[in-house]
């Protein structure tokens, strides 16, 4: 009697001190107890992971310009030593200020003999004479030509060659050899006419501007090029006509330069941009547009790497 006493005594000490309770199991005798905890104490809430927002898609009418990754995948037809360069003078959609018929591609100057290469993998489906006009406006308008079909339907021509390497039916890996540069068909000097068609191979107004395909070049510094389109729309979204400005920003090592850029003519203004130009050093610019005796202008950047998208809404 007197021991259980002495057990009773302890037991209400240790439960009155802070101490850590003795395992029950040390105590056969004693019942399990169960420790009601204060509601504001007991709950504990772990904060949840932070997901970073989704960020809207630039919207290039609402924004002053927007930079996207482009779709630059298909390689240069001509490559160095030769001249891999766009005619700047007489580019996709231009007329060359009126002297020309609206131009369907882009030009690489280059003598006769130059290799010309595949863009891409592909297939021949047409290699031979202009002499049906099936992919051109009149009989011999392309002389010597090569068609390749790629991926996703696209297709890639090469014009004017004064010599054909390939037959129809051939499989082409991307930069093999396969004409020379000519100056077949209705061509003035010797050159590469090069187009991009897509979906249409036979419609002569299916073709894209190939300076936003080809890879950018780079460079005297050896970094790689940017692109920029422009698209010059109304309040209903119809495209206009209009010639443009663009100045590049000088820098402690850059002078600058300027720039004319003219907008496709009407018929050929078929895809969402209306002006294009390629192969740009990054930097800062200022587009300026003179449309109804307004003066629209911009400042925008030019990325490494990167297309440029402008949209001028005009009155």
């Amino acid at each position: 009697m007197v021991m259980h006493r002495i057990l009773l005594v302890v037991l209400l000490f240790l439960l009155a001190s802070c101490a850590s309770v003795p395992n029950v199991a040390a105590l056969p005798d004693a019942t399990p107890t169960t420790v009601i905890v204060p509601e504001s104490t007991a709950t504990f809430i772990s904060p949840s992971p932070t997901s970073e927002p989704t960020q809207a898609p630039c919207d290039p009418r609402a924004a002053d310009y927007c930079i996207t990754d482009g779709h630059f995948i298909l390689h240069r037809p001509i490559m160095p030593p030769a001249n891999d360069s766009v005619d700047t003078t007489y580019r996709y959609a231009s007329t060359a200020n009126g002297k020309r018929e609206p131009h369907h591609g882009v030009e690489f100057l280059n003598k006769f003999g130059t290799p010309v290469h595949a863009a891409a993998n592909g297939t021949v489906i047409f290699a031979g004479p202009d002499t049906e006009a099936v992919y051109s406006p009149q009989i011999n308008f392309y002389g010597n030509l090569i068609v390749l079909k790629h991926e996703n339907d696209l297709y890639t021509l090469y014009a004017h060659l004064s010599k054909i390497n390939v037959q129809v039916g051939d499989a082409v890996f991307v930069g093999e050899q396969i004409g020379e540069v000519g100056q077949s068909g209705v061509a003035t000097g010797s050159h590469l006419h090069f187009e991009v068609r897509e979906n249409r191979v036979e419609d002569y107004f299916a073709t894209q501007n190939p300076e936003l395909w080809l890879m950018l070049g780079v460079d005297e510094r050896n970094i790689r090029c940017g692109v920029l389109m422009v698209s010059i729309i109304d309040e209903e979204s119809r495209h206009q006509y209009g010639e443009m400005t663009l100045e590049r920003k000088p820098t402690a090592s850059d002078k600058g330069k300027t720039f004319y850029l003219d907008a496709y003519v009407n018929e050929m203004a078929t895809g969402e941009e209306n002006a294009a130009m390629g192969d740009l050093i990054p930097g800062s610019y200022r587009i300026a547009l003179k449309y109804n005796g307004h003066l629209y202008e911009r400042w925008l950047e030019v990325k490494s790497g990167k297309l440029t998208q402008v949209v001028i809404v005009v009155k």
